[in-house]
């Protein structure tokens, strides 16, 4: 039972960040959210918002990373296709005033938190772990490891400059436009 009052704060703080921000996560969102009760808060999370966001970072980034792993493989082309239309509801999403959890615990977190560099660290794991999955997917599709690695910062720098780009835009128009240059990029063979 305490493990999933955990979890469901997790959640709720992983959907807070995506929509408004480390800054602006509060744990009363959180506790509403999540439906625990307020001793929830310092009972899982002594560290206070720090841990908390430390930890729904460290959730999110290991989540994408499981959901990279699942996708196809079978050409270099067909990796940057299915992660394109995978990541487009997300996309749509921050057109829509959402935005990237890990990306969120990247901006000042304000006088709340006191060491955004352990944030940073975490966020730079994420990434690096997205980078690593979808170089190994284009790898595994015939690319050559230092194409594959290039490659897959390229599809993530895409994602993440379109939670920034789409947002200010209203719209997915400017992941569209990425995406089809994502997709000259990718090589004709392995």
């Amino acid at each position: 039972m305490a493990a999933d009052t955990k979890n469901r704060m997790i959640g709720a703080a992983i959907g807070l960040l995506q929509r408004h921000g480390l800054a602006a996560m509060t744990f009363s969102d959180v506790l509403a959210e999540s439906g625990a009760a307020r001793g929830a808060i310092y009972h899982h999370f002594p560290g206070g918002k720090q841990q908390l966001a430390l930890e729904a970072a460290r959730r999110h980034g290991e989540d994408v990373r499981g959901y990279l792993g699942e996708l196809p493989a079978h050409t270099p082309r067909e990796v940057v296709e299915a992660f394109l239309g995978s990541v487009r509801p997300v996309v749509r999403a921050s057109a829509e005033g959402g935005g990237c959890a890990i990306a969120a615990v990247t901006v000042d977190g304000g006088a709340a938190i006191a060491d955004q560099g352990g944030l940073c660290a975490v966020a730079t794991e994420a990434f690096t772990g997205w980078e690593g999955e979808l170089a190994g997917k284009l790898t595994d599709a015939g690319m050559d490891a230092s194409g594959a690695a290039d490659l897959a910062t390229l599809m993530v720098t895409t994602l993440e400059g379109a939670h920034i780009l789409c947002r200010a835009a209203g719209s997915v128009a400017p992941f569209d436009r990425a995406a089809t240059a994502l997709l000259s990029a990718v090589p004709a063979t392995g």
